[in-house]
């Protein structure tokens, strides 16, 4: 892994964990959701800081570079964290549906008793 990805993913982690710290600070998000990001930060502070895990995991693996494994791991995250937020608007939009099917129903019934 070459000096610079290091370098690169090194200041990229510690800014997104700084960047967290302070959205939770000013309660901007959930702490369930921080947790995801600092453990994503951390992981690729760990392949920066340790190389060899990334050398280890790339021959074991087949990749020809170790920032080949280095790019799956953040695509891998990313993927990760959509599934996630696709579930999560999922869910919501079923609530909305749902609030919406008894608003009707209760303007409906107002309705009917005037």
């Amino acid at each position: 892994m070459s000096p610079i990805l290091r370098v690169v993913l090194i200041i990229g982690a510690l800014l997104a964990l700084s960047v967290v710290v302070r959205k939770v600070r000013k309660s901007k998000i959930r702490i369930a959701d921080s947790v995801y990001w600092v453990c994503a930060a951390t992981l690729l502070l760990v392949l920066a800081i340790f190389p060899g895990i990334a050398f280890f995991f790339s021959g074991l693996l087949g990749f020809l570079s170790p920032s080949n494994f280095v790019f799956v791991v953040v695509i891998a995250l990313m993927l990760l964290k959509l599934f996630n937020l696709a579930c999560d608007v999922s869910r919501l939009t079923d609530k909305v549906e749902q609030l919406s099917q008894e608003i009707a129903l209760s303007e409906k019934e107002l309705s009917d008793k005037d």
